[in-house]
C-alpha cells in the first residue's frame, strides 16, 4: 500500500505561517480540539473556543485567534508524522479535519466543464465505455467552454430553449445555466477526514473520480470568514445512472476530506485571494500512473457570494455556521487501463489537493468499508468539552 507523504512544508501555505492557521487535533485521553498553527508550535486553544465552529462565528476570528494564548502541545512537524494511519502512535496527538458542527454542504456543476462532464455521465447511464462518444456529441451540440455565459441570463434562457428544441437538455445544464443553484448536503456534520488520512470510494463502484475544490468557512449570518481545500470525492457510475443517487454517489464513509487548515481572512488573504485561487490537483497511483491537473475558481459560473447567498437566509438557516464546497472544473477524462476507458481510481492512490494560500489535502483512497469508521459524534464531543470543563453555561 502506498505510503502517505509527510511533509510540512508541502502541507503549509506558500506563505508558510504568516496567515491565521486553525486546525483540530486529536489529543488522547482528552478528545478533539481546536488548534491554532503557528511559527513556534501547535497550540490547543479550546479553552478559549471549545469548537470550530464557535470561532468561525466571530465578528473577527483572525484577531481572536491570534490573541488566544493556547497551550502548547507540539511542533506540526510531530504532529503531522503521526497523522497516517498505518503508523500512528496512539498516544501522541493526529490532525484532524477542521471543520466540526458546521454543516458540509457542496455546490454543483459550477463550472461549464464539470456541467459537460454530468450531462456526459447522465447519457452514459453510469457506463464509463460509453462516455468518449457522448462527450463528442455533447459538445458539438453545447459547445466545451460556456464560462462566460451567465447562470439565469436572457442569453442562458435562451440556450436553454434551443437545447430543448435539439433534445440535448438535461437537469445538469438547468442547475448549470439556470437560476437556481445546485447545493446540497455533503456528509454529516463532524463526518469529514483530514489531510493525511485514508478517503473513502464506495466498494461497488467501479467509475469514480477526485473533485478538488476550494471551500468557504460561513458563519450562521452567512459572513464568509475563510477557507479551506476539499475533495468531494465522487462516484461517477452510481451518480450517472441517477441523479436521485446522489446521496450514495456523494455520503459514505471518508468520502469528504477537509483540510489541512482553516486559513481565517486577516490582511494576508480575503475573499478576493479566493476568487483567483489556482487548485492543483495530483493523482499517483500505486502502478506508477500520474495524474494532473488544474482548477481555477477565477472561470466559477457563479460568484461564490451568490452561492453562500442561495444557501443561507429566510429560507434556510444554520445556527453553527457551514462549510461550502465551491465546486470544481476539473472532471479527469484522461485514459488509465483501457483506450477510451477514461479515469477511475485504484486502491492506494495518493490524491493532492494544493492551492498557494491554502496548502496541501493528501489522502489515499481505500474502499469507505476498509478506512477508519466514524466514531466521534456529537454527543461525544459535548461529552469531552464537558470533561475538560470547556463548556461555560
Amino acid at each position: 500500500m502506498p505510503q502517505f507523504p509527510v511533509d510540512e512544508s508541502s502541507t503549509l501555505p506558500t506563505d508558510g505561517y504568516a496567515g491565521t492557521l486553525a486546525g483540530r487535533v486529536w489529543r488522547p485521553g482528552i478528545g478533539p480540539s481546536v488548534v491554532a498553527v503557528r511559527a513556534d508550535g501547535v497550540f490547543d486553544v479550546t479553552a478559549s473556543f471549545p469548537t470550530m465552529s464557535e470561532l468561525a462565528a466571530r465578528p473577527d476570528p483572525a484577531a481572536d485567534l491570534a490573541a488566544a494564548a493556547g497551550e502548547r502541545i507540539g511542533s506540526l512537524a510531530e504532529i503531522l508524522a503521526n497523522t497516517p494511519p498505518d503508523s500512528r502512535d496512539a498516544n501522541a496527538p493526529w490532525l484532524l479535519a477542521p471543520t466540526d458542527l458546521q454543516v458540509l454542504k457542496a455546490a454543483g456543476v459550477t463550472f461549464a466543464v464539470s456541467m459537460l462532464e454530468r450531462v456526459i455521465e447522465e447519457r452514459a447511464r453510469g457506463n464509463p465505455d460509453a462516455a468518449e462518444a457522448i462527450r463528442a456529441e455533447v459538445q458539438r451540440l453545447v459547445g466545451d467552454d460556456l464560462a462566460a455565459l451567465k447562470p439565469g441570463s436572457e442569453a442562458a434562457m435562451s440556450l436553454k430553449e434551443v437545447l430543448i428544441a435539439q433534445g440535448a437538455w438535461s437537469q445538469y445544464l438547468e442547475v448549470g445555466i439556470g437560476p437556481d443553484a445546485e447545493v446540497f448536503t455533503k456528509a454529516p456534520v463532524l463526518s469529514s477526514v483530514g489531510t493525511l488520512m485514508d478517503a473513502g470510494l464506495h466498494p461497488k463502484s467501479t467509475w469514480n473520480n477526485p473533485e478538488p475544490e476550494v471551500v468557504l468557512i460561513v458563519a450562521p449570518d452567512g459572513r464568509i470568514n475563510g477557507a479551506t481545500l476539499g475533495n468531494d470525492v465522487n462516484l461517477r457510475d452510481f451518480e450517472g445512472r441517477s441523479a436521485l443517487l446522489l446521496s450514495k454517489a456523494k455520503d459514505n464513509n471518508a468520502s469528504c476530506a477537509i483540510g489541512p487548515f482553516i486559513r481565517f481572512f486577516d490582511k494576508t488573504f480575503t475573499l478576493d485571494d479566493v476568487r483567483t485561487t489556482d487548485v492543483a490537483l495530483t493523482v499517483e497511483g500505486p502502478e506508477g500512473f500520474q495524474l494532473t491537473g488544474m482548477s481555477s475558481i477565477s472561470r466559477i459560473s457563479r460568484d461564490p457570494e451568490d452561492l453562500v447567498a442561495q444557501t443561507v437566509g429566510p429560507v434556510h438557516q444554520y445556527p453553527d455556521g457551514f462549510a461550502l464546497f465551491l465546486g470544481t472544473m476539473f472532471a479527469p477524462t484522461q485514459d488509465r487501463d483501457n483506450p477510451g476507458g477514461g479515469f477511475t481510481h485504484k486502491e492506494g492512490d495518493i490524491v493532492t489537493i494544493a492551492a498557494p494560500k491554502l496548502g496541501a489535502l493528501v489522502n489515499r483512497m481505500r474502499p469507505s468499508d476498509a478506512c477508519e469508521p466514524w466514531t466521534t459524534g456529537i454527543v461525544e464531543l459535548m461529552r469531552s468539552l464537558v470533561r475538560r470543563g470547556a463548556l461555560q453555561g
